[in-house]
C-alpha cells in the first residue's frame, strides 16, 4: 500500500471492534481447543469430561458416563454434587448460566472447592456451548433436577445472533434424591470440519483414566449403530494395570515393577505424585505422563524432574556396586532408560501449562519435587534390589558403548556425503527447489509405481524415493543393525535430520514426508513398517507434523457430456455408491488395483498433485495408544497380535 492510499484511510475509535460474550471463542476456536478437526472436536469431551473427574478424583462421586447419541451430539455425565444452582448475589445469574456463558468462571481458582484439578482456567465448559449448535444442562441437587438450554441463537440485548445463548431459564424439572451434573451438546458443523467422534479415541482415554484413579467406575455407550455398544472401566490396581496393559507385547526384565508415590508443598503448591516404572528388553524408551489425569504428551518440568533424580541415583550406586570405576565414562540417562516403561502421574494445585490445551507443564516446583522424590525412592529400591540393579546399570552401559560406537558410524556417514560417496544417486528423484518449507519427500512401494511417480511428479518441490518393497522391521532389530541398513540409511541421509539423539530439526530439508503404498494387505505392511521406524527413530516428524500418508483412490468414477468429462473419485467400497449418485446416470468405474498400474497423469492427479489430492497427517494423538499398537503389531510377543487380529478381523 502506498502513502497517497494510506492517508485516505481513517484509523480511529471506530475503526476498533468489541467481541461479545463468547464471541472470541466462536472466532479463534484454536486457540481454545487447539483446532477445529478430530483432535479439536474430542478436546471438547475432555474439557467437559476433566470437570467429572475432578469431581471424582477430589471425592465427590465415583462414576462418570459418556454417551453418544444418533444425532451427533454427546453427553457426559456424572454423580457429583452437580454444578451449583444458586443465583450469584451480584451477577444475578444462577451457577449453571455463569459456568456455561462466562470465560473464567468456575470453583477451581482458590483450591478451597477442589485440592486438585484438570479443568483449570474456568473456561472449558463455556467454550463448549461457544462451539454447539446447542447444550442441554441438567442438575441434579438439593432434591430437585434442574435444566437450562443453551444454543446458537439471537441474542436480543446485543440485537444479533451469538454463539451460548441461553434459551431457556434454569428450570426444575422434577424432584430427585441424588446428585450430578449431565451436559449434552452438539458440536457445530461450521466449526468442525468433523462432528463425527471416534469410538477409539475416547475408548482410549477412558482405559487411561479409569487406570489412572484407581477405584472410580468409567461407561462408555455408543448408540449410533443399530446394536449399541457399552463398555464399563475399573482398575483395582491403578499404575500397575497401566504398565501391564502398556507392556503387554514387551518382554519385562523384572516381573514386579517399581513403584512409588509421595507428596510434598513448594511455595504453597500442594503435589502429589506416583510413579511406576518397569525395564524390558526393548531398545527404546517410553515415557506416558500426566498431570491432574490430563495427558502431558509435550512432557514437562515432572518429567525432567523424575529423569534427573533417577540418573542421579542409578550413576551413584554404580560407582558403590564397582561397576563404574572413577576414569571410567558415565553412561546418559538416555542410556539408562533403554528399553523401560514409565508412567509418571502427578496432582498438583495450581498447574501452569503452556497453552490451554494443556500439554507441557512449565511449574518448577514440579521439577524439584520429582528430582526428589525419585532420587530417593529409587535409591531405596536399588538398596533392597542389588542383583536387578547391577543388571539394569549394565544395561545403561553396554548401551552406551553403543551409542559410542553409533555415533562413530554417523561421523563416518556424514564424511561420505561431504564427498559425494553418500549412497543416494540413481536412488531417489531429487526435487530443485531448496525452500525446504515447501519440499516434499515421497516414498513410494515399488519399483513400477516408483517409475511412474518420477515422471508424474513436480520436479520442482516433489523428490521421490522409489521403495523395493518391505523395509526391515525396525522394531525387532538391534540399533546397529538398523542403522547398517542400506535403504534406511539413503532415507535419513536424503532428509537430513539425523536420528534419535542426533535428530535436528533445523536440518529438515523437507516440510512433508509422504508415505506413498497401495491400499492392500502389503501396501499396508509396508507403510506399518516405514512408519515404525520414523516413530522409534525420528519421532519428532511425527510430533511437528512432517509425516503424512498419500490416500489414492480405488475407483474414478466417470462420464462422458457434451461440454466436459465428468470425474469423482471414490476411497472406499462404501463411498463408491455415493459418487455414482453425484456423477449420475451412464457413470463408467475404472478400479485401481494398484499405483503401478496408474499411467503417470493418473497418479499426478489422484495422488501427486496437492490441488486434487487426499493426504492423511499422521499425528501422535495419543501417546500411550500409538506406543502399544507400535509394540503389539511389530513385536516379538504372539499372543497379544494374535488376539488383537481376531478382534478386529475385518479390519
Amino acid at each position: 500500500m502506498n502513502l497517497e492510499n494510506r492517508e485516505k484511510q481513517d484509523y480511529n475509535v471506530l475503526s476498533l471492534t468489541s467481541l461479545e460474550k463468547l464471541e472470541p471463542v466462536r472466532i479463534r476456536p484454536g486457540m481454545y481447543i487447539g483446532s477445529t478437526g478430530t483432535k479439536g472436536l474430542h478436546h471438547c469431551i475432555w474439557e467437559i469430561l476433566d470437570n467429572s473427574i475432578d469431581e471424582i478424583s477430589n471425592g465427590f462421586g465415583d462414576k462418570a458416563t459418556i454417551i453418544l447419541n444418533s444425532d451427533k451430539s454427546v453427553t457426559i455425565s456424572d454423580n457429583g454434587r452437580g454444578i451449583p444452582t444458586g443465583i450469584h448475589p451480584i451477577k444475578k445469574k444462577s451457577g449453571v448460566e455463569m459456568v456455561y456463558t462466562e470465560l473464567h468462571t468456575g470453583g477451581k481458582f482458590d483450591n478451597k472447592n477442589y485440592k486438585t484439578s484438570g479443568g483449570l482456567h474456568g473456561v472449558g465448559a463455556a467454550v463448549v456451548n461457544a462451539l454447539s449448535e446447542w447444550l442441554e444442562v441438567k442438575v441434579s441437587q438439593n432434591g430437585h433436577i434442574y435444566r437450562q438450554r443453551f444454543e446458537y441463537a439471537f441474542d436480543k440485548s446485543l440485537n444479533k445472533y451469538m454463539p451460548g445463548t441461553p434459551v431457556t431459564k434454569l428450570e426444575i424439572m422434577g424432584n430427585t434424591g441424588e446428585t450430578g451434573s449431565s451436559v449434552t451438546f452438539k458440536p457445530d458443523k461450521e466449526v468442525f470440519s468433523t462432528t463425527d467422534f471416534k469410538f477409539e479415541v475416547i475408548d482410549e482415554r477412558l482405559q487411561e483414566l479409569a487406570f489412572q484413579n484407581k477405584g472410580i467406575t468409567l461407561e462408555f455407550i455408543d448408540n449410533r449403530k443399530k446394536e449399541p455398544i457399552t463398555k464399563i472401566y475399573h482398575s483395582d490396581r491403578g499404575l500397575l494395570d497401566f504398565i501391564d496393559y502398556l507392556n503387554e507385547s514387551k518382554t519385562p526384565i523384572h516381573k514386579n515393577p517399581i513403584i512409588f508415590e509421595g507428596e510434598r508443598e513448594i511455595n504453597k503448591i500442594y503435589m502429589q505424585a506416583e510413579i511406576c516404572m518397569q525395564f524390558t528388553d526393548s531398545t527404546t524408551e517410553y515415557i506416558a505422563s500426566y498431570v491432574n489425569n490430563i495427558p502431558t504428551t509435550e512432557a514437562g518440568t515432572h518429567e525432567t524432574g523424575f529423569k534427573t533424580g533417577m540418573t542421579r541415583a542409578f550413576k551413584e550406586w554404580a560407582k558403590k556396586l564397582n561397576l563404574l570405576k572413577e576414569k571410567d565414562k558415565e553412561f546418559d540417562g538416555d542410556d539408562l532408560r533403554e528399553g523401560m516403561t514409565a508412567i509418571i502421574k502427578i496432582k498438583l494445585s495450581n498447574p501452569v501449562f503452556e497453552g490451554q490445551t494443556k500439554t507441557k507443564l512449565g511449574n518448577s516446583e514440579a521439577n524439584t519435587m520429582m528430582n526428589d522424590l525419585a532420587y530417593t525412592k529409587i535409591s531405596e529400591w536399588i538398596e533392597d534390589n542389588r542383583e536387578l540393579a547391577a543388571s539394569i546399570i549394565n544395561n545403561a552401559i553396554q548401551a552406551f558403548s553403543r551409542r559410542e560406537k553409533i555415533k562413530k558410524i554417523n561421523e563416518a556417514e556424514k564424511k561420505k556425503i561431504g564427498k559425494g560417496a553418500a549412497p543416494l544417486a540413481g536412488k531417489i528423484a531429487a526435487c530443485t527447489l531448496k525452500d525446504s518449507s515447501l519440499a516434499e519427500f515421497i516414498i513410494v512401494e515399488g519399483d513400477s509405481a516408483g517409475g511412474s511417480a518420477k515422471q508424474a511428479r513436480d520436479r520442482r518441490f516433489q523428490t521421490i524415493m522409489p521403495s523395493k518393497g518391505k523395509i526391515m522391521n525396525t522394531e525387532k532389530q538391534k540399533l546397529e543393525n538398523v542403522l547398517a541398513s542400506e535403504e534406511l540409511k539413503i532415507f535419513t541421509a536424503a532428509v537430513g535430520t539425523g536420528v534419535l539423539d542426533n535428530y535436528s530439526e533445523s536440518n529438515l530439508k523437507y516440510d512433508k514426508i509422504i508415505i506413498m503404498s497401495d491400499a492392500d494387505v502389503d501396501g499396508y505392511h509396508i507403510r506399518t513398517l516405514w512408519m515404525t521406524y520414523i516413530y522409534r527413530y525420528m519421532r519428532q516428524l511425527i510430533s511437528n507434523g512432517h509425516l503424512y500418508i498419500a490416500l489414492p483412490p480405488l475407483y474414478k468414477v466417470y462420464k462422458e457430456t457434451k461440454n466436459k468429462e465428468v470425474v469423482k473419485y471414490a476411497y472406499s467400497d462404501e463411498e463408491l455408491a455415493q459418487v455414482k449418485k453425484e456423477v449420475g446416470r451412464g457413470s463408467l468405474i475404472q478400479r485401481y488395483k494398484g499405483l503401478g498400474e496408474m499411467n503417470p497423469d493418473q497418479l499426478w492427479e489422484t495422488t501427486l498433485n496437492p490441488t486434487t489430492r487426499t493426504l492423511q497427517r499422521v499425528t501422535i494423538e495419543d501417546a500411550a495408544k500409538a506406543e502399544k499398537m507400535v509394540s503389539l503389531l511389530m513385536g516379538d510377543v504372539v499372543e497379544p497380535r494374535k488376539n488383537y487380529m481376531y478382534k478386529y478381523a475385518e479390519f
